[in-house]
């Protein structure tokens, strides 16, 4: 690890969720990014605090940015977030869902919560629309549907 990573002090894995209902539809959010140029799509995820483990982190992320709680879990695997830092984030799908209202922190206040199929979803993602590209890899892993 290089002097300049070591600086930036300690990393921290995030985590990414898929959250399918009953019919298919995905929960995405949505936020104007003034910095990035306008409005963005993305899953809800953060980053994981001291003590949790991915999965954990998972789901205290769905609850508060879009006020899903899940059942079922699935892993839908760990990935480097760059190439200069140690951290990974953690991808999974969830189904079998309860909605309820979103936690949202003063800096998510904007977040909307909506609901799309996953072809459209997808077809947002090759359009450039997510803001992050751990969105689009996670809706790729939950539609392919296999566990490996």
């Amino acid at each position: 690890m290089s002097d300049d990573v070591q600086s930036r002090g300690p990393t921290r894995d995030a985590s990414v969720v898929v959250a399918r209902d009953s019919v298919g539809l995905v929960a995405i959010l949505s936020a104007h990014f003034p910095r990035h140029g306008g409005e963005f799509l993305f899953l809800p995820g953060g980053r994981r605090e001291d003590g949790e483990t991915p999965e954990q982190c998972a789901r205290r992320e769905l609850l508060e940015e879009s006020g899903i709680t899940a059942v079922t879990w699935r892993p839908l695997g760990s990935y480097a977030i760059t190439l200069d830092s140690a951290a990974r984030v953690h991808l999974f799908e969830a189904t079998s869902l309860t909605c309820g209202s979103q936690q949202l922190t003063p800096t998510e206040a904007d977040f909307k919560l909506s609901w799309w199929p996953m072809a459209d979803a997808i077809k947002a993602a090759v359009h450039g629309r997510f803001l992050l590209p751990t969105g689009p890899l996670a809706l790729l892993l939950a539609e392919d549907g296999r566990s490996y």
